[in-house]
């Protein structure tokens, strides 16, 4: 069953590029917005996680904190987030525990490849709850970033 509004996020304990591990319970009391990508390097995924760095500032102002988490390693996601600086954790769910846990996990992707991440969106507020969920089955659509910004002015 897809998670929705109104539910309870599921927990995680992640690395990330700094190789420090990260977890949900990190942002309590703060908005979080986790976004889950395919893989880095490619041009949907950098899309996504660079329209986020270039409005950071407006998700800091509404007290939110973003995430990007993939299947990517941690140094593979360490050069990643070098080389388009971003100012966010990058986190490697390389075990796919957390991609499952979110629903967000793509049986077949493309070139044979199987268990990477959907391309998805969450907003979680600081109690834990999920106010904003988006999953996108189609790795070419960007999540709606109106929408994820309306859920965050509304808390």
């Amino acid at each position: 069953m897809a998670l929705q509004k109104g539910d309870k996020a599921p927990s995680f304990t992640l690395f990330n590029s700094d190789k420090k591990q990260v977890s949900l319970e990190d942002f309590k009391d703060t908005n979080l917005i986790i976004h889950f990508f395919p893989a880095a390097f490619t041009g949907v995924c950098t899309a996504q996680l660079c329209t986020m760095r270039d409005d950071i500032e407006y998700y800091t102002k509404l007290n939110a904190a973003v995430v990007g988490i993939s299947i990517d390693t941690v140094f593979s996601l360490g050069k990643f987030k070098a080389e388009q600086n971003y100012t966010f954790d990058l986190l490697s769910d390389f075990n796919k525990k957390t991609i499952q846990d979110y629903g967000v996990y793509f049986e077949n992707f493309v070139f044979g490849m199987t268990g990477v991440a959907k391309r998805a969106a969450f907003v979680i507020d600081g109690e834990g709850t999920i106010q904003y969920a988006e999953v996108l089955d189609n790795p070419g659509n960007l999540p709606d970033f109106l929408a994820i910004k309306a859920s965050l002015e509304s808390l």
